[in-house]
């Protein structure tokens, strides 16, 4: 058959890549009758949630925790139904250290190891997920427009406004005071065990291009654990078959709702007359008609590249230039022929997330180098080995290790050609530290830098939130002033990718909120 004979001429909404995000905007975009087709230029689809082979037998995702989604839209969409399965959830967390001595980030694994913080620690985490709750509206929610008099952005400030003022006087005093500190001294001033403040430290600047000590590392760390708290308890949850059991969930639902999904199928073109959106063309030489086109893809290569700044203010090309997407995240994979030992841990801990970042000053030069163009020699990692729960993952016996790799900057100063391999030694060096005969029990591996993301899921800047998440792209001002309520500057065109608001992590806010967009301005 070829290529993209299934495609009819015209649709009600086209929807570019087959990401958790394009995925779920298309189910919601159905449910409510539209004739949609989504677009992926993959040969599979999920994206960076997706689950693929990277040693003959050996398969991982890229993202390889879900803990971000929230519970209803997870039963909103029926995900159960079409096959989501989990292999484990409330996953425990531990901050490695070099001497053996781990804390395990429970409240009794906390006191056990740092009695100072045995009664302060679990009111701390307390008052934090409650600060983060009321912002539930901020996240969960379209940004308000700044400047008009329309009654629907005066209620949603209204809306804001009202969840943090009932959280009473102390604690909103406290959200307005912290929200814009930076992570380190929020920890120096409430935390005594320096292992707790590292990790916790970890989780504030996970996929950020910012260090412990840079003003807005709090605001991070409450957009996590405000979608943490969305997730009906679940916690760090593993999804059998790794994310890509998420993400063929959401297309069974997305196809039980009517959706069309065609994969290897890149779009060369936005197409744009009379100075609205009329459709997409193909690189195939496929032309399909729709009055309105969603792109899950980053800002800049939506604007950029596919639709083209010559239908758009020169204003607006500027900001979108401008936008920062610097990633400095990578993803080691390694297959091993055995269960590796950490020096001190117990192997029931191997079932759950192990965190490298032993304390702020660690994780705070680790985050030096980037700013010079240098990958940190002492990186901060996020560790799981999946498949302790889920053996599916590798041949009888045998096992993944997936790791995220903190501080390795996306434009580094030698090329990431020339230091691949020293980088990939470095990395296997650290581990062994923690899991001595590591290296000898290795198949094989696979290390992603952020340009090899970028070319794998084409985001510019290898970035994960498509946007770097900061206070000047951040709510009413995401990605850029003029494309921050999922429609653009061109009518018909509007955005459902992580870089428009609230933001990355296989959440699945951001599809929803743009389907709720479109059907409201669509009808």
């Amino acid at each position: 058959m070829a290529a993209n004979s299934n495609l009819k001429t015209n649709y009600d909404c086209i929807i570019i890549g087959a990401g958790h995000n394009g995925l779920i905007c298309a189910a919601y975009l159905a449910k409510a009758g539209k004739q949609v087709l989504v677009v992926e230029a993959a040969a599979d689809i999920g994206g960076a949630a997706a689950t693929h082979e990277f040693v003959p037998n050996f398969k991982v995702s890229s993202a390889h925790l879900l803990h971000l989604m929230p519970q209803s839209l997870i039963s909103e969409l029926g995900l159960e139904k079409h096959g989501l399965r989990l292999a484990a959830q409330e996953l425990a967390s531990t901050a490695l250290s070099a001497d053996g001595k781990h804390l395990n980030l429970s409240a009794s694994g906390v006191a056990a190891q740092s009695p100072a913080d045995a009664a302060s620690y679990p009111v701390f985490m307390a008052r934090m997920r409650r600060l983060a709750g009321s912002l539930s509206t901020l996240f969960g929610a379209t940004a308000p427009r700044l400047g008009t008099t329309a009654w629907s952005d005066r209620f949603a400030f209204l809306k804001l406004g009202w969840q943090i003022r009932r959280l009473g006087k102390k604690d909103m005093r406290e959200l307005l005071r912290i929200i814009g500190m930076n992570v380190y001294d929020l920890l120096e001033d409430e935390i005594h065990s320096p292992a707790l403040k590292g990790a916790l430290a970890f989780d504030a600047t996970l996929g950020a291009n910012l260090g412990p000590r840079a003003p807005g590392t709090v605001l991070t760390w409450l957009y996590r654990l405000t979608h943490e708290s969305a997730n009906g308890g679940k916690g760090l949850s593993q999804v059998v078959g790794g994310m890509g059991g998420l993400t063929a969930a959401l297309a069974n639902a997305a196809r039980g709702f009517g959706a069309q999904i065609e994969t290897h199928s890149p779009v060369a073109r936005v197409l744009v007359a009379n100075d609205r959106v009329s459709g997409i063309a193909l690189q195939s030489g496929h032309t399909v008609v729709a009055p309105i086109v969603i792109s899950s893809a980053d800002p800049k290569t939506t604007f950029l590249k596919l639709l083209g700044p010559e239908h758009l203010d020169t204003g607006f090309v500027r900001k979108v230039h401008h936008s920062r997407a610097r990633g400095v995240v990578a993803k080691l994979h390694l297959a091993l022929n055995k269960l590796p030992s950490f020096t001190g841990l117990a192997p029931d801990a191997l079932s759950g997330r192990l965190v490298i970042s032993p304390t702020l000053d660690y994780l705070e030069r680790a985050f030096d180098q980037p700013k010079y163009g240098a990958y940190s020699p002492a990186p901060a990692m996020e560790i799981t080995i999946p498949t302790v729960n889920d053996p599916s993952l590798a041949p009888a016996g045998q096992h993944v290790l997936s790791a995220i790799i903190e501080c390795a900057p996306r434009d580094l100063r030698q090329g990431w050609e020339n230091a691949r391999e020293a980088y990939l030694t470095e990395l296997l060096a650290q581990l062994e530290t923690y899991a001595p005969g590591l290296k000898d029990s290795i198949v094989g591996s696979e290390l992603m830098t952020p340009v090899d993301i970028e070319t794998r899921y084409g985001n510019q800047g290898g970035h994960w939130h498509h946007t770097e998440l900061a206070f000047d792209q951040f709510y009413f001002v995401r990605p850029v002033p003029g494309a921050a309520q999922y429609s653009t500057p061109v009518s018909g065109l509007y955005l459902c990718g992580a870089g428009a608001h609230p933001g990355g992590g296989v959440a699945g806010v951001v599809g929803r909120l743009a389907a709720q967009a479109v059907l409201a301005k669509a009808g």
